[in-house]
């Protein structure tokens, strides 16, 4: 009893912070409101506050804005406008940030590039985009110098090079960013009157992983709303606070929950190019961040390391991100002693938002928006319908399809392909004409004791043609369309599969082939370069025959319950890449033992 008054007290004090998140009057449309407009206010207030701490720099609020002029000048005398696309291919670093400022400010729009993608990949988002410029980092130079002759920006003054240290030279094909600049220079460059909140801020890429990534709209309507309810509900981040972010900027995750809302609160934040499990908690420590945005993924990574004693007692007293499976909850809660834990849930283009306002263990939270959970068919891979048509919705606590209703409280900007984004919305779900964003993940409703009437929800899993891996989200189809154009593939069919300490699914692909004259050091070095590390295959299974549904799709569901698993794959070989190899082997038992028993860190 005891337990359940000190719940009551605990979540009515809630309410102190909610009430006010409820009232807030966010923009117009038409008001002139973005997030450079955010970073003059806080400019104004915390000027003389530290802003970014990145390797051995440290810079305050009003040095990142001088630079941001600096820069934002360059590009008007350069001929951008407002409504221009302009690429940004560069690693986590301070011009990484004053770079978005920049563009933001002018109204024009940041073309945020994957840094892991090659090839192909990298044509279609440069390409696909109609940028006008390129702002490249001197680290990714070379790959983009790869494709120099396949993309639409030729003009070496389209093409911005920021250098990076002494280790690399400005190539002839671009401009060295430096020589046309001067740092020294005191200027103010005042926020085009254009800029509005529905504006389109960024392109950030979804399922970027293979062939035909496609571009998300992120209006500054939209980054405005993640930022001051991420601050005001998520967080509760003030001017004092400083945010541990080592995700790429180039997702909304490490950009909107990260970023973004640094600067609507006047934090500070310490950025990283890359992860680093062992470097984590010296790094808190040194910069006593007290705030952590997350992706699952690199909660499993910090778990999984032996306790040291920097994280003892360690500043981090409140994370939001995305992924936190249940089973690392606790590990969070008790072993890294972090008070709040704010699970959030959104898709790059969806139309809602999910948090855990209160709190709570193992639940993505609340929602204001309307959504529905309704029966799937997963082996089908499809939504099921009653004997008059209609959508079914599931039964209290049943995993269902999460549908979010399209309206005014719930607007679906999409892609840049219309095409693609129609083909999210279903239609006449519950009534004729009514329009649904389909997330495709599965999720059910939760208990989760006194939570002030409110419905609480809890992600179950992907479903369908995608799944995630190492942060990414995977296409299994255009995986398979890349791997079907090797010459001795026959129909290729990808899925995810459960790996021992691992989150989210690693790739899996089978297919027929002539097994006697496979080449896989050919087939190895095919993969290697068509696909980016996240996307490729850990795991190869060889079948005779491929099995379809009535609709001619390739089945999944056996499959991914057999997985690589030697007792269930009916005297199917299977190869597996193993970490640090470059060719796929066969898999034996030994080195199967060692994955189930979760000592493989794929």
């Amino acid at each position: 009893m005891l337990k359940k008054i000190s719940e009551f007290f605990r979540v009515i004090g809630e309410l102190k912070y909610i009430i006010p998140l409820l009232r807030y009057k966010f923009p117009d449309p038409d008001d002139n409101s973005s997030l450079a407009h955010t970073f003059k206010k806080t400019v104004e207030k915390f000027g003389n506050r530290n802003f970014i701490y990145f390797e051995n720099q440290t810079l305050t609020y009003s040095e990142v804005d001088q630079a941001v002029n600096i820069f934002a000048k360059k590009l008007v005398d350069d001929g951008v406008v407002h409504g221009d696309k302009v690429i940004l291919f560069m690693e986590n670093r301070p011009e990484y940030i004053t770079s978005i400022l920049a563009l933001n400010k002018i109204g024009a729009i940041g073309v945020l590039i994957n840094t892991s993608l090659t090839g192909k990949p990298l044509i279609h988002c440069i390409n696909s985009s109609d940028s006008k410029k390129c702002i490249v980092g001197a680290e990714l130079a070379l790959s983009l110098e790869e494709v120099l002759s396949e993309i639409n920006i030729k003009d070496k003054t389209d093409i911005y090079w920021i250098s990076d240290g002494d280790t690399f030279k400005c190539p002839d094909w671009s401009l060295d960013i430096k020589d046309f600049i001067n740092d020294s220079e005191n200027i103010d460059i005042e926020i085009s009157s254009k800029v509005t909140a529905k504006d389109t801020a960024f392109y950030i890429f979804t399922s970027g992983t293979t062939g035909v990534p496609k571009a998300a709209l992120f209006p500054n309507s939209k980054i405005i709303a993640a930022s001051v309810n991420i601050v005001k509900g998520g967080y509760r981040l003030n001017e004092k606070d400083c945010m541990y972010n080592c995700l790429p900027l180039y997702h909304s995750t490490g950009l909107m929950l990260g970023l973004c809302a640094c600067i609507e609160a006047g934090s500070a934040t310490f950025i990283r190019r890359k992860f680093s499990a062992s470097a984590f908690w010296k790094e808190a420590n040194k910069y006593n961040t007290t705030a952590f945005v997350y992706v699952g993924e690199l909660c499993r990574y910090l778990s999984f390391q032996e306790p040291i004693e920097e994280e003892k007692n360690n500043p981090i007293s409140k994370m939001v991100g995305n992924g936190l499976r249940p089973d690392l909850w606790d590990c969070f809660r008790n072993r890294f002693g972090v008070e709040r834990i704010i699970e959030i849930y959104g898709a790059s283009e969806g139309n809602a938002l999910f948090m855990n306002l209160l709190n709570k263990d193992q639940t993505i939270g609340m929602t204001n928006a309307k959504v529905g959970i309704f029966e799937y068919d997963v082996a089908e891979d499809t939504l099921v319908k009653d004997t008059d048509g209609r959508y079914v919705e599931v039964d209290e606590h049943q995993p269902g399809l999460l549908l979010v209703e399209i309206g005014p409280n719930a607007v679906y900007n999409g892609y840049t392909d219309k095409k693609a984004s129609e083909a999210k919305v279903i239609q006449n779900v519950l009534v004729e004409g009514d329009r649904w964003f389909n997330t495709g993940d599965l999720v059910k409703t939760m208990d989760v004791g006194f939570s002030l009437g409110r419905i609480h929800y809890q992600f179950v899993d992907r479903v369908g043609d995608t799944f995630r891996w190492k942060s990414e989200n995977v296409s299994t189809n255009e995986v398979a369309e890349i791997l079907n154009s090797y010459h001795e593939v026959n129909m290729a069919n990808v899925y995810g599969v459960k790996v021992a300490n691992s989150e989210g699914r690693a790739g899996m692909v089978a297919f027929n082939c002539n097994i006697e004259k496979f080449d896989w050091l050919s087939f190895s070095d095919f993969v290697s370069k068509k696909l980016p590390g996240y996307a490729q295959p850990v795991f190869v299974r060889i079948i005779d025959e491929l099995e379809t549904t009535g609709t001619f799709k390739l089945k999944k569901n056996d499959l991914r319950e057999e997985a690589f698993h030697l007792d269930k794959v009916n005297g199917d070989l299977v190869f597996v890449k193993k970490p640090g190899k470059n060719s796929y082997e066969r898999l034996d038992n030994d080195f199967y033992q060692s994955i189930q028993s979760g000592n493989v860190g794929f």
